[in-house]
């Protein structure tokens, strides 16, 4: 079972999305998604058990989703993410569980984000549709 973050866990991910055409689902509003690529840098705070930092950078290009962990500069050719979302581990667990909606947790207060904001949007539609093929990988993930 991949622990939540861990390379072994986006190894996971990549590999249920390999091959899934997810589509251009929602990318209206935003000039950067509307084109069909985009890039989500995720900063975790207080990961369990030392309280590091991890990073996640979701691309997004042509209907296909690739999760990488640290340097969002290797993930989408350098030209840095669209949009950086930080949070803390307990939030990205509780929303990756499916127990907290990306809209509530936004709501809290407890999640800073900067750049695209309509990019942001357009991810976690591109996650939702995604959402079938990350069933197992919700279940057999530990936090």
């Amino acid at each position: 079972m991949p622990q939540f973050l861990s390379p072994a866990w986006a190894d996971e991910f990549n590999a249920a999305l390999h091959g899934v055409a997810l589509g251009p689902a929602g990318t209206e509003g935003s000039l950067v998604a509307s084109g069909g690529r985009f890039c989500v840098r995720q900063v975790v705070t207080d990961v369990p058990p030392d309280g590091r930092t991890v990073q996640t950078i979701l691309a997004v290009e042509g209907g296909a989703a690739q999760l990488t962990l640290g340097d969002p500069g290797l993930a989408d050719g350098g030209g840095g993410p669209d949009v950086v979302v930080t949070l803390p581990y307990e939030m990205a667990a509780a929303i990756s569980k499916g127990e907290l909606h990306p809209t509530e947790a936004l709501g809290t207060g407890a999640i800073r984000v900067r750049g695209d904001l309509a990019v942001l949007v357009a991810s976690q539609a591109v996650l939702a549709a995604a959402a079938a093929h990350l069933v197992d990988l919700q279940r057999a993930t530990t936090y």
